[in-house]
Parts: structure tokens; C-alpha cells; sequence
């Protein structure tokens, strides 16, 4: 089954899947202070502006630092308004309204996660029908097609590398790349899982 990109959050792991069809050249890299899906050196030239983003950030808010990761562009503002000190939900909430879906061929929707110093989990859509926020308690998933709304799914990874792995090795069709995140005694790690 092809569910598109997705995240998948817990109270203190998650991570997030590129699966595609369309631009399979691509790879997560650590730049700056965030993870960054772009073209690998031999993918076609594109003028798509969903290709390239920020995928996974971790920022410091007046409650500690809280992770951010998603599908695209809103990743950014999510984690600027976090770093305001906005409360999780109303970050993710304001975001994903006023970016909206995706305007493509096939009205994508846009989903992020956040995993907060104070153990607070919480998914986010946005569809063509509807935004969706709430917060997580068990491994949840969000896609942007045919599991759209957040699901519970099991996850054992207890590492930012280890569940970068399970979900690339998910069965979900076209695996590309994947970010994993996770909490620990002295902050957050990321991972990056390329398929290579």
C-alpha cells in the first residue's frame, strides 16, 4: 500500500518517512540546526517547492526543548512559534491552518508531530476536509494518503537511529529516506536513515 509520507509519534519517540512515487531522489542531510529533505546529487532538476524542507527540528521553549517534524515547509513555523512560546497545540494548530494542504495534483495533506520536554506528544493534519490535532499517549501515524487521520501503530524503537529504521523498513511502498527522534536523560537525538 502507497500512504504517501508520513510521522509516527509516541510520548518519547517518533519519526518521519519520505515515500514517493514522484521524487525518489532525495535524502535527509544535517544542516544547521535541523534535518533537511533535498534532491541527492543526481536527481533531475525540479521547480516543485515541495521537495526540499526542513523535516525534523528540535528548539528550546520556556518549558525545555520540544521536537518538531513533518511533511514540508510548516515544520519552520512550528518550531518558531514553540520557541514563543506557544503551547504545542496551538503551534501546530496555527501552522498547518495557515499553510493549509498542499495545492498539488493530489490536495496533499500536510501532517506534523511534536514531542515536548514535559512528555507531551501530539499529531497534526491538515486535509482538504479537515484539521486534525490531538495529543498521543501510544505510537500514533498520520499520512498524507489512505491513513490520513492518526491511527495507533506499533513502534518498539527506543532510539532516534532505531526508529529512523523501522519506519523506512516499514511495508508502506517507495521507502526514500527517514528522520528518527527520541528523547533522552540529556536531551533529544536525531537520526537519519538514507537506504544506503
Amino acid at each position: 500500500m502507497y500512504v504517501g509520507r508520513f510521522v509516527v509519534v509516541g510520548p518519547e519517540v517518533g519519526a518521519y518517512r519520505v515515500s514517493s512515487r514522484s521524487f525518489p531522489n532525495r535524502e535527509i542531510a544535517a544542516r544547521d540546526e535541523a534535518l533537511t529533505v533535498g534532491p541527492t546529487d543526481d536527481a533531475p532538476a525540479t521547480d516543485n517547492p515541495y521537495v526540499s524542507y526542513n523535516c525534523l527540528r528540535v528548539v528550546e521553549t520556556p518549558t525545555g526543548e520540544t521536537a518538531v517534524f513533518g511533511n514540508g515547509s510548516h515544520v519552520d513555523p512550528i518550531a518558531e512559534k514553540l520557541e514563543l512560546g506557544y503551547p504545542a497545540r496551538d503551534a501546530l494548530a496555527e501552522s498547518l491552518l495557515a499553510l493549509d494542504y498542499e495545492k498539488d495534483d493530489y490536495d496533499t495533506p500536510r501532517i506534523a508531530a511534536t514531542i515536548g520536554g514535559d512528555s507531551e506528544a501530539l499529531i497534526g493534519t491538515v486535509r482538504k476536509d479537515a484539521l486534525l490535532v490531538e495529543t498521543v499517549d501510544e505510537p500514533t501515524l498520520v499520512a498524507t494518503y489512505e491513513k490520513n487521520a492518526p491511527e495507533a501503530i506499533d513502534l518498539e524503537a527506543g532510539s532516534a537511529a532505531a526508529a529512523a529504521s523501522e519506519v523506512y523498513d516499514l511495508e508502506f511502498e517507495h521507502a526514500v529516506c527517514a528522520a528518527g527522534v527520541a528523547r533522552t536523560d540529556s536531551g533529544f537525538e536525531t537520526a537519519i536513515e538514507n537506504g544506503d
